[in-house]
């Protein structure tokens, strides 16, 4: 593209470097999975980046951890222009097939990580991610990328799940995700949002909490998690005391229910 520039660009170390390859390995086989993913292709939060976009019709919008692609989706139709862009090349083929079947000629890709970013200064009006934050190395060195590339005036907008903070039910949440996605690295809290949040220069213009209902069969197989994996969750399920079961609404078949969060940062 030609908007790419390593002047700015932090250097990736060699943990991030581990880290990224295990991200690509675990959604790089499953793309078309997360494309047919009714959690992923609909939602409420989708349809608030939609009205955000549709209040901008000449923004330049980065699509951060694009995954298969439903927030380039959603945003094209209103914008002038949508880089989806995502660590796995195998997402972003999805993408770009799909954006062609939807005539949707103003989705570009680009491969890269959220920590470094492959654009110049002030590229970009609107920055979405959606469902992607938890799988990053360092989320303060990608909240400073998108601090970068945002034009004055732009905003950011954060949706993901999110933690109570509550101790008991954050260590239950952290050992089901990563126990069924070893890419996994963290579902933060909205305090710990904010202090990010911060440190990268932005403030909270808003913020929208919402939950996710998840069903085990369907979250499980579209992550390809080992049976013994499987076991290993259903197990701590019923292992857990009560409020954690009522906290996550644990169902007798293992599905349950996730909170999130859609956090709207400007800056200053």
């Amino acid at each position: 593209m030609s908007d790419m520039s390593d002047t700015h660009r932090p250097q990736a170390t060699a943990s991030h470097e581990a880290h990224n390859a295990v991200v690509t390995g675990q959604f790089g086989p499953q793309a078309s999975a997360y494309l047919t993913s009714a959690n992923h292709a609909q939602g409420a939060d989708l349809e608030q980046l939609a009205a955000i976009a549709r209040a901008h019709p000449n923004a330049q919008v980065l699509d951060l951890g694009c995954g298969a692609g439903h927030v380039s989706f959603f945003t094209a139709p209103h914008v002038a222009r949508v880089v989806a862009y995502d660590l796995s090349a195998d997402m972003l083929g999805v993408v770009a097939g799909e954006a062609a079947k939807r005539g949707l000629t103003n989705v570009d890709t680009q491969l890269g990580a959220a920590e470094s970013l492959p654009f110049v200064d002030a590229s970009f009006d609107l920055v979405f991610s959606r469902y992607s934050a938890h799988h990053w190395a360092d989320v303060g060195a990608a909240l400073r990328e998108m601090r970068r590339v945002l034009k004055p005036g732009g905003r950011v907008v954060i949706c993901d799940v999110a933690s109570s903070g509550q101790p008991l039910f954050d260590t239950y949440l952290q050992a089901v995700e990563v126990l069924r996605d070893t890419s996994h690295v963290r579902d933060y809290t909205l305090g710990e949002w904010m202090t990010m949040a911060a440190g990268a220069g932005f403030s909270v213009a808003s913020l929208t909490p919402r939950t996710l209902d998840l069903d085990f069969k369907t979250w499980t197989t579209r992550m390809r998690t080992p049976e013994s994996m499987q076991v290993a969750i259903r197990a701590l399920q019923t292992a857990m005391a009560d409020g954690v079961r009522q906290h996550f609404k644990i169902q007798d078949d293992g599905s349950f229910t996730l909170d999130t969060l859609t956090l709207e940062l400007v800056v200053g």
